[in-house]
C-alpha cells in the first residue's frame, strides 16, 4: 500500500467549523489575501477553494445568497459566467491542459455549501491525479495554497493591464 501525505487536511478535519455562509461573510472581511479572494466584481467574486480538488481550484460566486439560479437577475447571471471565464484566464498561469467546470446544486447534487450557489473551475493536466479522489479518496497537491494564490494574483494583474 502506498501512502500519500496531505497534512494540511487535518486543519479541515479537526478544526473549528465556521458558522454561517462563508460566501457571504468572507468578501466583507476586508482581508482578501487571507480569505483567498482573487477578484471582486460588481455582483460576484472569485475565491480559491481552501480545501481544493486540485491546485488552483477556483470558485465564481455571486454576492447574493441563494441556491436558486432563477433568483439571479440578468446582470448577476452575466457576471457569474464572466467570472467563470475569468477563472480560466487566471488559471492559464498554471499551464493546465484543460478544466472541469461545474455547479453542484443541493446537498444531494454534491454541494458542500448547498445554500449559496457557485461555479467550480478546476484546472486539469494530462497525467494528473485522474480518478484518485474517486477511487482512493486522495488528492495530490503539488504546491502550497499561498504560493498558488500569489501566482494567480500576478496572472490576474497581467490580465487587468
Amino acid at each position: 500500500m502506498k501512502l500519500l501525505w496531505a497534512p494540511w487536511r487535518i486543519e479541515y478535519i479537526t478544526g473549528e467549523k465556521e458558522h454561517g455562509c462563508i460566501f457571504c461573510r468572507k468578501p466583507g472581511e476586508g482581508n482578501d489575501k487571507k480569505n483567498l479572494i482573487l477578484y471582486n466584481g460588481q455582483t460576484g467574486f472569485i475565491i480559491m477553494n481552501r480545501y481544493p480538488y486540485a491546485s488552483g481550484h477556483l470558485m465564481a460566486v455571486p454576492y447574493r445568497h441563494t441556491n436558486n439560479l432563477s433568483d439571479l437577475g440578468e446582470e448577476e447571471r452575466l457576471e457569474l459566467m464572466s467570472l467563470t471565464i475569468k477563472c480560466t484566464e487566471i488559471l492559464k498561469a498554471l499551464s493546465p491542459d484543460g478544466f472541469n467546470i461545474g455547479m453542484n446544486l443541493g446537498k444531494t447534487g454534491g454541494a458542500g455549501i448547498d445554500d449559496h450557489l457557485h461555479f467550480h473551475v478546476v484546472p486539469r493536466w494530462s497525467g494528473d491525479n485522474n480518478f484518485m479522489p474517486v477511487i482512493a479518496d486522495v488528492r495530490v497537491m503539488p504546491e502550497y495554497l499561498e504560493d498558488t494564490y500569489e501566482t494567480l494574483r500576478r496572472q490576474l494583474n497581467t490580465l487587468e493591464r
